[in-house]
């Protein structure tokens, strides 16, 4: 990875790499973990906190540590794995200005779809809003836009229909991103923390997930990741 200094206009527009993209995704990531031991709750997708939790016997300082080394690790395994990549400290700049201004936006289209409604609309204290909403961020955009999203559409137009033509694909990736959406917006009313369900709340979380998946697809994970993250706080904690 190369070091500090400012991005031209090339290094602006472009797509970071795979091992930048989860390297900007870094500090949701531990700051989520660091936090949620806190907490009495976290996010559904979130199945590493559990794992954790077991390995240290419930010890909260134990947890911090091991949390820290680990998040340690993935720093140093980034700057390694990402070597020779376009890497910047102010890529971390540019991708939460990106992220502020996506959020604006998912909140202008969403309202505006569903007459201002907002789903499920809730308020928590600025900590657990915050840890909260960097699981959100990182873990839904980790399992519905990468795994269900990318892999999962990959693996069914290999599956299905592994001889598609160009405009069948696009019409195929059109169609997998709005079921995903939904996907997305439907496990919001699964489970014993699950909303009750409302189409109107149905509907925005939709638009929303469809928002996210362009986000992602046009700009990557750790895009979507910080515009989820940021979203998810402005509305929790303001």
């Amino acid at each position: 990875m190369s070091g500090e200094g400012a991005l031209d206009a090339d290094e602006l527009a472009a797509k970071p790499g795979a091992w930048v993209d989860l390297a900007l995704t870094l500090p949701i990531f531990i700051g989520y973990h660091l936090g949620v031991v806190f907490l009495h709750v976290r996010n559904a997708s979130d199945l590493v906190t559990g794992e954790l939790l077991r390995l240290t016997e419930g010890n909260t300082s134990m947890y911090l540590l091991v949390t820290s080394a680990i998040g340690a690790v993935f720093a140093g395994g980034f700057a390694w794995l990402g070597r020779g990549h376009a890497f910047k400290t102010s890529k971390f700049v540019q991708i939460a200005i990106e992220g502020v201004i996506y959020a604006l936006l998912m909140r202008l289209v969403g309202g505006y779809v569903v007459a201002h409604v907002f789903a499920g609309k809730v308020t928590m204290s600025g900590f657990a809003g915050l840890i909260m909403s960097m699981g959100a961020g990182f873990y839904e955009e980790l399992t519905y836009r990468v795994i269900l999203f990318a892999v999962g559409g990959k693996l069914l137009a290999m599956l299905l229909a592994p001889q598609m033509s160009a405009a069948k694909r696009v019409f195929w990736g059109i169609f997998w991103a709005i079921g995903c959406a939904a996907i997305f917006s439907g496990v919001h009313y699964v489970g014993p923390l699950g909303d009750v369900f409302e189409l109107r709340t149905f509907v925005f979380r939709w638009v929303l997930g469809l928002a996210l998946t362009l986000i992602y697809w046009a700009r990557g994970f750790a895009a979507a990741t910080w515009a989820h993250t940021l979203y998810d706080a402005w509305i929790l904690v303001l």
